[in-house]
């Protein structure tokens, strides 16, 4: 049929007449006024002509006079993709022959610019996309808007934001006229303008609608309507609302929530089964002291949009715990901590009365936690004592724990064995393989905070900075450099390596078809490793070897020999040994005890700090062997019938995947979790703090000021000290990614898998992190400057425009 009344319309399935009009078709089965009016469907569209007999018959069954003609293709107004305005409107059409010529130029409206580039951005191959065309008749109205039943800026649900104008509504829409904004609380208080183009009960009203269209579609709606001069409200248009942030897991009152993962530069979503792992290895650190009785370290995580997220509340509302929170928060960076305190302002989260300790439980941590303090003390102690051979244990480890975790796997053979292995392996490197490492650790990160706090008033903070760069022991740096070498291998096949793509560089390592030049014996070290490595659910280097090609591309771009990494790196060691002498003589000239404790702990420092890295890499043997297995039990699953791929098994959990072996079907629900999950990797902006409601936090705040630093700067934290102009290069994924020499890489997260990338870039901008995560300290340690928690960088910085970094004072200058 080409051509549908709207009230006729059965949104199940969409593909005959697109999102919108589904969407209206459900409006109407819902019992709101919708203007009436006609679809012409994607079966028209696919026949390549406008069926006129049967618009014109349809077009007078309105009435004729003016009509609006509307986009309606299969991919708009989805939960995932609004295209909003992507496609053509037409208003105010009139007559048979202009009413097919707008149908027309709206199925035209497909190939504009702006849609296909929508469409590419978002993955959606266009040969999938159809396009219907819906036809309503005009409503006249006095004032017009759209209303949003969730705040769309701060996500907090349950609060509904009306903008409003007089007349048509597409001045809201296309931004030409400033609107008059109404925000109605979940308590029914409304603050909007006393005198705006609304009424208090037309504000009720709509709103009142909304709560119906959320309830009747089940999530959130952005409501597209218009008020007649009779005073009459019409639903013009009615889909989900597709930016908010998932909500966190329903609770019995309010909670807050911080996004943990970016301590390891780790902001996109974690697959299903990577969250599993790291729970399992989370659970496995807290029964080791003791703590994980009563479900109390299963109920402080909580997984929202594939994230990592501790609960809060509890310290929140602690007496003693509350007011150290800001403090704690500052690591964070100092958005994240002004958004701890606006909770601690919250009556929301005030202490509350009794709650007393259970001395049992007390009892039971310190147990649990007295051994592991006393090895760590102990340890410590040890390692200032003597910190090349502490430096020595801690590096044996890693190779003793992937001896052991190979010598475990042996005998493992059935998918239900393998499976039972993968669940285990991490538990034996978290309670015992690691712990040994800390109190070296430790003692390396004390001892660089030291001479910060002995020298104030002889030296400041960007000169002790100084000389803890070039930090030697770092596993990180360590590979980075392997890789520069490995370039210098492949420079002899220059053009080979420098302009095939990475991916099919990869395919020719696979089949052996590359020439020699030692990435196997990089790979036997450092394979395990890759972008977003503590999620089990992502390919290693070993697997995927295209990241690395692309890194080596980049390195061959360095034609000057003093920009060599391995160069670079030299020159932060030797200006660090320099500093390291100017301070200690600068300070035995006034506070000689001072002088010769700071120059105890720079050396202490130097000897120990860089192994802050190695517990994550010795961790990460476990993590790529647990990958492993599950690709096995993945391919068992597929040889039954039970999934796709072998690697479909990283969108269960491992409850799941034990149940798939027990014979459930899981095709659908990884092809669900699929769709969410690369929705997910979509998103730009994590929520630091969370609210049960759907709160941001932080988009509540004041916005944050620049001070003095003047216009045309971005202010963030400074992580690693120096100044650098270059050109911005934008990346939002290192896989791929082309970064010139001296150019300033801005990105929203980083890792050790991003690292590479470090080795030529003028300087680091990211827009979130802590200054002890790990692409800040790898900065510090290539001595080039870094600036991290500069909210939206990735957005506001054009990629290609020249900008200033300084990462000493925490700024970034656009240039031009």
């Amino acid at each position: 049929m080409p051509v549908i009344p709207l009230d006729r319309i059965d949104a199940d399935p969409a593909e005959p007449v697109g999102g919108k009009a589904a969407g209206l078709g459900e409006v109407i089965r819902a019992g709101e006024r919708v203007p009436p009016g006609f679809c012409v469907t994607t079966a028209a569209h696919a026949s390549g002509e406008v069926p006129e007999d049967e618009v014109a018959a349809a077009y007078t069954a309105l009435g004729g006079g003016p009509v609006a003609v509307r986009s309606s293709a299969t991919a708009e107004d989805l939960p995932e993709a609004s295209f909003a305005g992507q496609q053509d409107t037409y208003l105010d059409v009139e007559g048979v022959e202009d009413v097919l010529a707008a149908i027309g130029r709206c199925r035209d409206s497909l190939w504009t610019d702006r849609a296909v580039a929508y469409r590419r951005d978002l993955g959606i191959d266009d040969a999938s996309v159809r396009m219907a065309v819906i036809v309503q008749r005009m409503v006249r109205p006095r004032a017009a808007g759209v209303l949003f039943t969730a705040n769309p800026v701060t996500g907090t649900r349950g609060e509904t934001v009306l903008d409003a104008v007089p007349g048509l509504g597409t001045a809201v829409v296309d931004g030409t006229a400033e609107p008059d904004h109404y925000v109605v609380r979940p308590d029914g208080s409304t603050d909007g303008p006393p005198d705006g183009c609304l009424s208090p009960g037309e504000v009720d009203g709509l709103r009142a609608a909304g709560t119906r269209l959320q309830s009747h579609f089940g999530a959130p709606q952005d409501v597209e309507w218009a008020v007649d001069h009779d005073g009459t409200a019409w639903i013009l248009q009615s889909r989900p609302i597709t930016t908010l942030f998932p909500l966190p897991p329903p609770s019995d009152g309010p909670r807050a929530y911080l996004e943990s993962g970016n301590m390891q530069g780790m902001l996109r979503p974690f697959t299903p089964m990577g969250f599993s792992g790291l729970r399992v290895a989370g659970l496995a650190w807290f029964r080791a002291v003791g703590a994980s009785r009563g479900g109390a370290a299963e109920r402080s995580v909580a997984e929202v949009g594939g994230r990592f997220y501790l609960d809060l509340t509890p310290f929140l509302r602690n007496r003693v715990i509350r007011g150290l929170l800001p403090g704690l928060m500052s690591v964070y960076g100092p958005r994240t901590a002004a958004s701890v305190r606006a909770l601690l302002a919250d009556p929301r989260f005030a202490p509350r009365r009794g709650g007393r300790v259970d001395p049992r439980a007390v009892a039971r941590i310190a147990a649990g936690v007295a051994p592991l303090t006393r090895d760590f003390v102990a340890g410590a102690v040890t390692a200032l004592a003597f910190p090349d051979d502490a430096r020595r244990r801690v590096l044996r480890a890693g190779p003793e724990i992937r001896r052991q975790i190979a010598e475990s796997s042996r005998g493992v053979v059935t998918a239900g064995e393998r499976l039972a292995f993968a669940e285990r392996v991490q538990v034996p490197v978290m309670t015992g393989g690691m712990t040994p490492m800390l109190g070296a650790l430790y003692a390396g990160i004390l001892s660089a905070k030291a001479p910060e706090l002995l020298l104030r008033g002889v030296a400041d903070p960007g000169e002790v900075a100084t000389v803890l760069g070039g930090m030697p022991h770092n596993v990180t740096t360590e590979m980075d450099l392997a890789l520069w070498r490995l370039a210098e291998e492949a420079g002899s096949h220059r053009a080979l390596f420098g302009e095939t793509p990475p991916g099919r560089l990869a395919e020719l390592y696979r089949a052996g078809e590359l020439p020699e030049f030692g990435l196997g014996g990089f790979l036997e070290r450092y394979g395990h490793r890759g972008a977003a490595e503590i999620d089990v659910g992502v390919p290693r280097w070993a697997e995927d070897p295209a990241p690395l090609f692309g890194v080596i591309a980049n390195y061959l771009r360095v034609d000057d020999p003093d920009q060599a990494p391995d160069r670079r790196f030299a020159r932060a060691v030797a200006e660090a040994e320099r500093m390291r002498d100017e301070l200690v003589r600068r300070a035995m000239e006034s506070r000689p005890v001072r002088a010769r404790l700071a120059a105890f702990f720079f050396d202490r420092a130097r000897a120990l700090s860089g192994l802050r890295e190695y517990p994550k890499f010795a961790w990460l043997f476990a993590i790529g062997e647990m990958r492993r297995q599950l690709l096995l039990v993945g391919e068992a699953l597929v040889a039954e019938g039970r999934l796709d791929a072998p690697d479909d098994i990283m969108f269960l959990d491992l409850e799941e995947a034990r149940a798939a072996l027990d014979g459930a079907d899981r095709r659908q629900l990884v092809a669900e979790r699929r769709t969410v999950y690369t929705r997910e990797r979509r998103r730009r902006r994590v929520p630091p703090v969370l609210l049960s409601d759907g709160t941001d936090v932080e988009t509540t705040l004041p916005a944050l000021s620049t001070g003095d630093a003047g216009d045309g700067v971005l202010v963030g934290v400074a992580a690693s000290a120096g100044t650098a102009t270059g050109v911005a290069r934008v990346v939002h994924d290192p896989v791929g990614a082309s970064l010139g020499p001296g150019e300033i890489l801005v990105a929203p997260t980083t890792d050790p898998g991003w690292t590479p990338l470090f080795m030529t870039a003028g300087g680091v901008v990211v827009e979130t992190g802590s200054t002890v995560a790990h692409g800040p300290t790898v900065a510090r340690e290539y001595g080039i400057p870094c600036v991290i928690c500069v909210p939206g960088v990735t957005e506001l910085v054009r990629d290609g425009r020249t900008i200033t970094i300084d990462g000493g004072a925490g700024t970034i200058r656009l240039e031009d």
